[in-house]
């Protein structure tokens, strides 16, 4: 499988003036296309750092952080609308800030929002729409330049537990239909089995990878994957490394 995103023994410290932070040190990773990857870690041990350093919003103070020339697409905890444009506005957001709001680019970004259920909603304003909406749309927006790689920083947090699962679902269903490789990340451990091809486990600050594991389930779809007897036990591994 081709790498898309490997990071190379990778630190990164943060300076100020009550001294320095280690947030992450000596991590090793690799994301290959087409995989939907989840790290999981304690709060608060650097793993938004990590999606910031594949984003090239961070450069690492040691080691290296290889993209293969892949273009990335964030997804953040909020779906951070803004309220006073239509969801059709917002989807276009990112085309006007890359300079490609071409009609033709326009036209790709609706077709993904009609397809993803959208259309009825493209003149309504944010606060119209139930939070699992305005995440999907947030999604689209997201998708809308067409970027090799999701990043996806905790994006059902905010959500509550029922809509949290419908909305799981939903989104992995889009990624997936758009043959797009993820990273999420998340502290949630029934999400990341739910969703993910494989894990990576961080331990407590600075972050280092704890275990790696492929899953092994045949089912693909998170809610399906939930009801099949060998989540319990996956679950009760991470959470031994996590708490190790």
């Amino acid at each position: 499988m081709k790498e898309v995103l490997r990071f190379e023994n990778v630190s990164m410290h943060y300076h100020s003036k009550q001294g320095e932070t280690i947030a992450v040190e000596k991590l090793n990773l690799t994301v290959n296309e087409g995989e939907f990857v989840a790290i999981i870690g304690p709060s608060g041990c650097g793993k938004t750092t990590l999606l910031s350093l594949a984003a090239g919003l961070l450069t690492p103070t040691l080691g290296k952080v290889i993209t293969d020339g892949c273009s990335f697409g964030y997804m953040l905890q909020k779906d951070e609308l803004f309220p006073w444009r239509t969801i059709e506005k917002n989807i276009f957001l990112p085309l006007e800030i890359k300079g490609t709001n071409t009609i033709k680019e326009r036209e790709t970004a609706l077709r993904l929002a009609e397809k993803y259920g959208l259309k009825q909603f493209l003149k309504n304003y944010p606060s119209s729409l139930s939070g699992g909406m305005r995440q999907r749309a947030a999604l689209i927006r997201t998708l809308a330049v067409n970027p090799d790689v999701l990043l996806l920083d905790e994006p059902f947090s905010a959500l509550d537990y029922q809509t949290r699962l419908s909305v799981c679902d939903d989104v992995y269903k889009i990624i997936r239909s758009e043959k797009k490789t993820a990273l999420l990340i998340t502290h949630d451990i029934s999400e990341a089995i739910s969703v993910a091809d494989k894990i990576y486990v961080l331990s407590a600050r600075p972050a280092r990878v704890v275990a790696c594991h492929d899953m092994d389930f045949a089912e693909t779809e998170p809610l399906k994957r939930r009801e099949n007897k060998a989540f319990s036990g996956w679950f009760e591994i991470l959470w031994k490394e996590l708490n190790a």
